[in-house]
């Protein structure tokens, strides 16, 4: 160990003692067992995601491998820290990662250690998720070939990195970091599940498998076939701009809400922006439609332009039945039926206009738009709780290494 010492920014206050500057070597040892007893079959290979971790190969891949030489691949157990020579975006230097799957192989592709007692294996693992210290560390340490990486293990191990002396506190910063992970894991979770909820919901409600009552407990009227171009006014004469307004392109909408706005003049505006959007009017996607994020519904009172590019949509019904009747499943495969062209498939506003669809009365459209709104209000605060946390994510690590 070297003599020198330092103390984060954030630390847990039980802790006093100085952060110490060691060699991997300190606590780390080299591990290159091969697996010519065959300890473990074609199933057990193991691989390395920068997403997932230690993974099985052919879980990951879907692929059995019954042609590699897998007596030649190296053991790897439980806690080892694994290192990675193949280059990714995020990864240009490799890739550092402790083994918390289950014993297996890997490819010659990849370094294993065996961890020593005075540190606590995912301390490490913690360390070295953090992209700007893994890239820093790697790149003195490593040669950057076309695919792969050019490496040493002796050398390695003998970069250094600071890291307190305690294991305990090790213990204490990554059970941290790993609570936020699990969190995120539950919100993400959570999110998807309520987007299936609400897949297979809609798909009910609008096939009229599942009614709502009205006030009295009585069935609704029937629902009434009517062409699109009826319920709603596509494409509404132009009006005259105001002076300065907020200009939507649908690559800064996330899930029907804008991510970032940004007032701009007229002067300013590209030349196709005519689109003015009122207040509960709905900016439609006609290129490639479903295929990516595509619309914008405006809750706001603000003033949005849009480009001639995209069909508006306004109706005097109620305007949030109709934003989740533009993305119900029947709806979605007539659109996609009527679209033209093969690079970048589009549909046009009078095809658009002449979809036939099946629409309940105005009060049963605002018990369906209450309902799914109410569901989609649950999924964007769990998308704001992920974004969040994520953002602890981000800094937090940074406060808590040194």
């Amino acid at each position: 160990m070297r003599n020198t010492s330092t103390k984060p920014v954030l630390r847990f206050p039980e802790f006093k003692e100085d952060w110490k500057e060691c060699k991997l070597s300190d606590f780390l040892t080299r591990y290159s067992e091969t697996n010519k007893d065959e300890e473990f079959s074609l199933d057990e290979i193991l691989s390395l995601s920068s997403h997932y971790g230690i993974v099985s190969r052919k879980e990951l891949l879907e692929d059995t491998y019954s042609n590699v030489n897998h007596l030649s691949y190296k053991k790897t157990r439980l806690n080892d820290l694994v290192y990675g020579k193949s280059i990714s975006a995020s990864y240009p230097y490799g890739l550092f990662k402790v083994n918390d799957y289950k014993d297996g192989s890997l490819s010659t592709l990849y370094y294993t250690f065996k961890v020593k007692e005075n540190v606590f294996p995912k301390f490490i693992d913690c360390y070295f998720s953090l992209l700007n210290r893994a890239n820093n560390f790697l790149k003195k340490h490593v040669l950057v070939g076309d695919r792969y990486i050019t490496a040493d293990a002796d050398y390695l191990l003998s970069g250094q990195i600071c890291l307190p002396t305690q294991k305990e506190e090790q213990k204490k910063i990554a059970d941290s970091l790993i609570q936020i992970d699990n969190r995120i894991a539950q919100l993400k979770e959570k999110k998807e599940n309520l987007e299936l909820y609400k897949k297979g919901i809609m798909q009910k409600l609008f096939s009229q498998e599942l009614r709502f009552k009205d006030e009295n407990g009585k069935e609704f009227p029937k629902w009434e076939k009517k062409k699109l171009g009826k319920v709603a006014e596509i494409n509404p004469s132009s009006q005259k701009l105001p002076d300065s307004f907020i200009y939507i392109d649908l690559e800064s909408v996330v899930q029907g809400r804008l991510t970032k706005e940004e007032r701009i003049t007229k002067a300013e505006a590209p030349s196709r922006a005519q689109r003015l959007l009122r207040k509960n009017d709905i900016l439609f996607q006609m290129v490639r439609p479903y295929q990516k994020n595509n619309y914008f519904f405006n809750r706001d009172e603000n003033d949005f332009v849009a480009s001639t590019g995209y069909a508006q949509i306004r109706t005097n019904n109620n305007c949030e039945f109709l934003f989740h009747f533009l993305h119900e499943e029947t709806f979605v495969r007539k659109v996609i039926e009527k679209c033209t062209g093969t690079g970048y498939p589009a549909i046009n506003s009078t095809d658009l206009s002449n979809i036939v669809i099946n629409i309940p009365k105005e009060k049963e459209q605002s018990k369906i738009a209450n309902f799914l709104s109410a569901i989609d209000d649950r999924i964007n605060q769990a998308e704001i709780q992920i974004q969040q946390f994520l953002i602890w994510k981000k800094g937090l690590p940074q406060k808590m290494f040194c």
